[in-house]
């Protein structure tokens, strides 16, 4: 299997680490190049996992697969680049850095693409999907908080992309994971309001706080979004007929309506295992849509934008 990494920074890098792992346990041979645009050398152990590197895409190269991993903002310029060129697309969130990327403008007709939805694959959320059908939700919350300075240790977080708006930063789309897992739960909301802004002492020109009220046909729901709060707090709250069930993804705990504490605590990197599992097998199998296609991603975002 020839794979192409376009960006290797750190959830890049992940990726590489992960397909080889999983790659082995399937017994998939794989052959890895990076396209980068950085001259900053690869540390030896993810250099060993790549066939070679370079700065520009050769003319005629062909890829069984293609991990768009670099900057939000250069993705649609890459896939361009890559149209016709690789089988299988695995492409980073968010998709775009704005709604009005057409993707019949990067996408070749009937490409496969899979769009990176780690919340999806995380043990918790899998647990708490399986528990939703016998629930009767009237009010959901959702929170995510945690501070940006500690995301990235020793990389000054004024530099990476999240700070920035025309890089694609921003709470409101670099969180989109929230939205993302929520739609897959119940859908698109009918009726939606967004209240963001930047307010803390970060110095950074994107938003660092978005908070939304959404409206279901059977329930409402609050999404706060930060980048300040100094305590990781990751979760969705669920206010049910039988009591409240609580997915806490940060502690790795699903609380049911009885108060019963059921534990799915595993390294974070477990999700992305997973993810990249289903990935292999999807771009081993015949056409079709994948779980979260590029549509699906476009229209998320929308939603997240406001803009849906």
């Amino acid at each position: 299997m020839d794979v192409l990494f376009v960006g290797l920074g750190s959830i890049g890098t992940r990726h590489l680490k992960n397909l080889h792992a999983v790659a082995a346990q399937k017994d998939i041979p794989v052959r890895a190049w990076a396209l980068r645009s950085s001259a900053r050398a690869l540390p030896e152990e993810t250099r060993a996992l790549l066939a070679g590197e370079f700065t520009s895409l050769p003319e005629h190269a062909r890829y069984d697969a293609a991990f768009i991993t670099n900057p939000t903002h250069l993705h649609f310029g890459m896939l361009q680049n890559l149209r016709g060129k690789a089988d299988t697309l695995f492409i980073e969130k968010p998709i775009f850095e704005r709604t009005d990327r057409a993707l019949a403008d990067c996408l070749a007709p009937g490409q496969k693409a899979y769009v990176a939805a780690p919340m999806r694959w995380c043990g918790t959320m899998l647990a708490l999907k399986k528990a939703l059908p016998a629930l009767s939700v009237y009010s959901a919350r959702v929170l995510c908080s945690s501070y940006l300075p500690g995301w990235r240790p020793g990389v000054d977080y004024r530099t990476v992309y999240s700070a920035h708006k025309d890089m694609g930063g921003g709470v409101t789309i670099d969180l989109i994971h929230e939205w993302d897992y929520l739609v897959e739960l119940f859908g698109k909301p009918e009726k939606m309001y967004n209240f963001k802004g930047t307010y803390s002492h970060l110095e950074i020109d994107s938003d660092d706080l978005s908070v939304y009220i959404a409206q279901y046909p059977t329930l409402l729901c609050e999404v706060h979004l930060d980048y300040f709060g100094r305590e990781y707090r990751r979760s969705i709250e669920l206010l049910c007929k039988n009591g409240t069930v609580t997915a806490d993804f940060g502690a790795g705990t699903l609380t049911l309506e009885d108060g019963t504490v059921q534990n799915y605590a595993e390294p974070v990197n477990e999700r992305y295992l997973r993810e990249m599992a289903y990935f292999l097998d999807y771009a081993q199998s015949g056409a079709g849509p994948s779980v979260n296609t590029p549509e699906t991603a476009l229209d998320v975002l929308k939603l997240t934008l406001g803009e849906l």
